[in-house]
């Protein structure tokens, strides 16, 4: 990625590209996954004292707003305890979600998706072929 840069010195960062506003939401690619943010959240306020992301996905608000809730997990402690409000450990919705852009990879990935794996192998339970 920094290409003929050598170490000593500083790269030029790549552009920003423009955060999608689509509001569609995207395929998740493995079990578990955090679902990709699917608006722009510029200018959010994420910190101790508010959180932006609550204020429309909040299980009290969400009809209100036709925001989806966040799941039953995120008010559960580490020991699986449920809790009254979102734990703190999954207060910072951007240490998992992220907003998508427009933008060519900066690596190659050839990543394949287990089900398309799977059909691709024939015998292999689970396989169409």
């Amino acid at each position: 990625m920094r290409g003929p840069t050598p170490i000593p010195q500083q790269t030029k960062p790549p552009p920003i590209f423009p955060t999608e506003n689509k509001d569609i939401r995207r395929t998740r690619n493995f079990a578990m996954q955090p679902p990709t943010i699917p608006h722009t959240i510029d200018g959010y306020q994420v910190d101790k004292e508010f959180n932006r992301c609550m204020f429309c996905h909040a299980r009290t608000r969400t009809q209100e707003t036709g925001a989806i809730p966040v799941s039953i997990t995120h008010y559960q402690d580490r020991n699986g305890n449920m809790l009254a409000d979102v734990s703190p450990r999954r207060y910072f919705c951007t240490q998992c979600h992220v907003a998508q852009a427009e933008a060519k990879p900066l690596i190659g990935n050839n990543f394949v998706d287990v089900e398309q794996l799977l059909q691709r192998r024939p015998g292999v339970l689970g396989s169409t072929k």
